[in-house]
């Protein structure tokens, strides 16, 4: 698992040591995902068109306006400098757990597993997040023509959908991915580069939206720090690109490629494609323009779709809304993958049961495919129970505690990268020190930034709290402090969990520093 550079599959302590059971039974299927497969997996989990109608605009009203493209490259940049350190240290080695391995192999088996716990976390509860707004925003579509049914019938349409597809080999759901993802980014650009061409009414204001000055405006306790934490929120999924380093087809270039490809992609799009927002808008009065064409933010999709209808045409509204439903479903199925490969790697590792390392004749991660179906359904079924709202409870509430686990392991990443180079005297000073370091600083920024105003993503703040008021940044409810310290329980729990069994010889050998 640490050097996978042949094709030739080896023994892991799964499978008993049997290098044909390994073959069958325990190892994913080599060569068959290229860069351009794992971009579009990646891209598709960041859900582009769903950030556009529904991040952008609530980040401009609570943040900090027309300067939230700026917010978006700001954050692209930092993430670039994780890359860095990131891309050196998986060509050092190659395994579907990613984030797990990274850290393991820095910090040590126990910070691995902990990590690993923290990372499942992340990605069943943006899986869930989707579930629940594919559900609403589907359920509303089939209403709108005379098939109203509750949304979690059409969420577990969608759910028997990417379970069946995920059992199918990787490559079959990149091809799906590549042309739907093709599609959202075509549109989004057409909408983006009319609004810009168009000059709106006021013209395009490039300082206004990309000025340091502008980007970090009413400082990180304001503004700002709101709308740095909804971009933060809005690269959920970039990680991914080394979990299917096993099935790629030249992990060692791939990988790397692969994540500084996908995040200049995210970056780019989400910022040349919120100015063409703002310029449609005018700089000036965006804030207001966004009121008035979202309801007051109760239908933030409308202020892409308005820009679409005045700079494109009323011929693109169909087309959109069918995307933000292909989005959603690609979102779906791209962090089903995610979270199953992870399940794969723990239980090949002896964390969790060997059952999890099973792979099907297509040499899918059958086990973890399950098993993550199933957490699924079951959380979509006491919701249902509940009557909680997929929307304002189900994604929002999993969506805020996604971004805060991901960003604390992407921190723990970075400190891996410097510990694990300094012990074996390897790499440059920038790829293994400057720029792990400054990532770790930057993102442990932004970690606050996310955790300071969780009631803002989540919505989980106290009825009496007045969220205009600088200390009810942490004001929350019971609830509310139980999500954003999910992360940390996993993180706790996986530490335990691993010091506590018996280590697997091959997770030591693979993931010990």
């Amino acid at each position: 698992m640490s050097d996978q550079s042949t094709p030739t599959p080896t023994p892991t302590a799964a499978s008993g040591g049997s290098h044909a059971h390994a073959s069958a039974g325990s190892q994913l299927r080599r060569g068959r995902i290229g860069i351009a497969g794992i971009v579009f997996f990646v891209v598709a989990s960041a859900a582009p068109l769903i950030g556009m109608t529904g991040a952008v605009p609530v980040a401009m009203v609570l943040g900090n306006g027309a300067a939230v493209p700026g917010a978006y490259l700001a954050v692209g940049l930092t993430l670039l400098l994780f890359t860095v350190g990131y891309a050196a240290m998986s060509r050092t080695m190659t395994n579907t757990g990613a984030f797990f391995a990274y850290v393991g192999k820095g910090l040590g088996v126990n910070a691995g597993v902990a990590s690993a716990f923290a990372a499942v976390v992340a990605y069943v509860t943006i899986q869930l997040a989707i579930y629940g707004f594919f559900g609403a925003v589907m359920g509303g579509t089939m209403a709108s023509i005379g098939l109203d049914l509750p949304w979690y019938v059409w969420s577990f349409i969608g759910w028997a959908l990417v379970t069946g597809l995920s059992l199918l080999s990787v490559d079959v759901g990149a091809k799906l991915l590549g042309v739907l993802l093709t599609l959202e980014v075509l549109v989004l650009l057409v909408v983006g580069i009319a609004s810009l061409a168009s000059g709106g009414p006021e013209g395009s204001d490039f300082a206004a939206s990309f000025s340091p000055v502008a980007v970090f405006a009413g400082g990180f306790a304001g503004t700002a720090g709101i709308a740095l934490a909804f971009a933060f929120a809005s690269f959920i999924g970039f990680e991914a690109t080394a979990i299917y380093g096993e099935e790629s087809t030249d992990p060692k270039r791939t990988v790397p490629v692969a994540t500084y490809v996908a995040i200049a992609v995210i970056s780019i799009l989400f910022a040349v494609v919120s100015f063409g927002m703002v310029t449609g808008m005018g700089a000036g009065g965006v804030i207001d323009e966004v009121l008035e064409r979202s309801d007051g933010l109760a239908t933030p999709e409308g202020v892409l779709f308005s820009l679409a209808e005045q700079y494109v045409g009323g011929w693109l509204i169909a087309p959109m809304a069918v995307l933000v439903l292909t989005s959603l479903f690609a979102g779906l199925l791209a962090f089903q993958n995610a979270a199953s490969r992870y399940f794969f790697a723990l239980g090949r590792g002896g964390v969790l049961p060997k059952r999890l390392a099973a792979t099907n004749a297509q040499g899918a991660p059958v086990g973890g495919v399950i098993v993550t179906s199933a957490l699924a359904a079951l959380v979509m079924v006491i919701f249902a129970i509940a009557q909680l709202d997929p929307v304002g409870n189900l994604f929002f509430w999993m969506s805020s505690v996604t971004v805060i686990a991901i960003v604390t392991v992407e921190i723990l990443v970075s400190i891996a990268v410097i510990r694990h180079f300094a012990s074996r005297g390897e790499g440059g000073v920038w790829q293994t020190k400057i720029a792990p370091a400054l990532s770790a600083v930057l993102l442990a920024l932004g970690l606050y930034l996310l955790m300071s105003r969780f009631n803002l993503l989540a919505g989980t703040a106290p009825a009496d709290v007045d969220p205009s008021l600088p200390e009810s940044a942490w004001a929350l409810n019971g609830l509310g402090w139980f999500l954003v310290l999910l992360p940390f329980i996993a993180l706790a729990v996986g530490f335990i969990v691993s010091a506590v069994r018996p280590k697997n010889e091959q997770l030591v050998k693979d993931f010990a520093s």
